[in-house]
């Protein structure tokens, strides 16, 4: 099957000029979805890994599956205002405009070594913070896993300092 198929292109969206990746019609096939979540999981399959964190929105859609895949927990990262406990904020840039994460602040341990998810790889910014935030925490990012990564926007070089796997590379 080929999952890059079930990747819906919508152009100007969030804003004018950006080219949006759909996932929902991935997400809607189950054997699409499996699979996807399957060969995610066999690219970290062999590393030592006791969480795995999903960035919201898109990032928990295939984050959550992938931590069962994998038999560990998930540790969600959020929008702002959306953790009732105790949390590390990290602002960061996008390629339209700057966003805050959280997250709990007991959710990673010293040691804890964290696979991040997400759907989309552009510029590396989110994930960058979401990075940053579980090292001050005392957590060892063990890599970062991404649906598709769009090549053009270099997020792969301002994450250099992480093991970074994609599925499908546009």
């Amino acid at each position: 099957m080929n999952l890059s198929d079930k990747i819906r292109n919508i152009p100007d969206f969030p804003k004018e000029g950006i080219l949006f990746k759909d996932i929902t019609p991935l997400l809607r096939d189950r054997e699409a979805l499996k699979e996807a979540i399957v060969k995610m999981a066999d690219m970290f399959r062999d590393y030592d890994i006791d969480y795995v964190v999903g960035i919201e929105a898109r990032g928990f859609l295939v984050g959550t599956p992938l931590a069962i895949e994998l038999d560990r927990g998930f540790i969600p990262i959020r929008k702002p205002g959306k953790l009732p406990y105790d949390v590390l904020k990290k602002s960061y840039e996008l390629e339209y405009g700057k966003n805050e994460i959280e997250i709990h602040r007991d959710a990673v341990s010293e040691g804890d070594k964290i696979l991040i998810v997400d759907d989309l790889l552009a510029t590396g910014g989110t994930t960058l913070a979401a990075t940053e935030m579980i090292e001050e925490l005392g957590g060892e990012v063990v890599g970062c896993a991404f649906l598709l990564e769009l090549e053009a926007l270099t997020g792969r070089e301002v994450l250099k300092d992480y093991e970074v796997k994609s599925l499908l590379i546009e």
